[in-house]
């Protein structure tokens, strides 16, 4: 045996198989106790919206809640998916210019049905200043816990990767963000709230480099 091979099986000698599922649970305990958090701080800071018995009978509600999830979740897998050596964003791209489109279809069709006269408020709301910054300040927590869940796995391509852990960070932190945000415009949502996301997005490109290094 030459010192080449004894160093390679003193080297393995140690190494113990990885749990089943592991990543998966790693991913869990990062993502699910981050989202509680910035859940908590929003009931802290904000408060849900104090006519939420009658908002919740609005479907506009609804569309922006599903809106925000449905961005969330495909990008949680495309991270997942990303986060081995082999992954791939997996059609990620696709599926949010889909979620895009149909939100456009909706805020389009808000529009055509509304009075000119209320196209302002459909469109800038109230919050349009301050809506994208708190969207970017509840999903900070989020985007740590994605990024700790990382820490432990393999993304090859790290900005590609922290693009979109930010995009799933960024609209969950919308979905939090949502229980309190009285507004009903769909052209709001499509606008201010893509903006927040696309804000943490940024965060996670330039960030992904740095924090995702193995």
């Amino acid at each position: 045996m030459t010192e080449t091979d004894d160093i390679i099986e003193h080297l393995a000698e140690d190494l113990k198989p990885v749990p089943r599922n592991a990543l998966r649970r790693r991913f869990t305990l990062g993502i699910v106790p981050a989202m509680g958090f910035s859940l908590l701080l929003m009931l802290i800071i904000l408060g849900l919206r104090i006519d939420m018995p009658d908002v919740l009978m609005l479907p506009v509600f609804w569309i922006k809640s599903a809106y925000n999830a449905l961005i969330a979740v495909a990008a949680f897998i495309a991270v997942y998916r990303l986060s081995r050596p082999d992954g791939s964003e997996g059609g990620f791209f696709g599926l949010l210019a889909l979620i895009f489109a149909a939100m456009a279809v909706v805020a389009a069709i808000q529009l055509l049905m509304a009075p000119v006269g209320t196209y302002r408020l459909l469109i800038l709301g109230s919050s349009a200043l301050h809506c994208p910054l708190l969207i970017f300040g509840f999903a900070i927590p989020i985007y740590a816990g994605t990024v700790w869940a990382l820490r432990r796995a393999a993304p090859v391509d790290l900005r590609l990767t922290g693009f979109i852990a930010g995009i799933a960070a960024g609209a969950a932190g919308a979905w939090v963000y949502s229980w309190f945000c009285t507004e009903n415009g769909m052209p709001f949502v499509l606008i201010w709230y893509t903006f927040g996301i696309l804000i943490t997005g940024a965060l996670g490109a330039v960030a992904g480099p740095r924090l995702l290094r193995w």
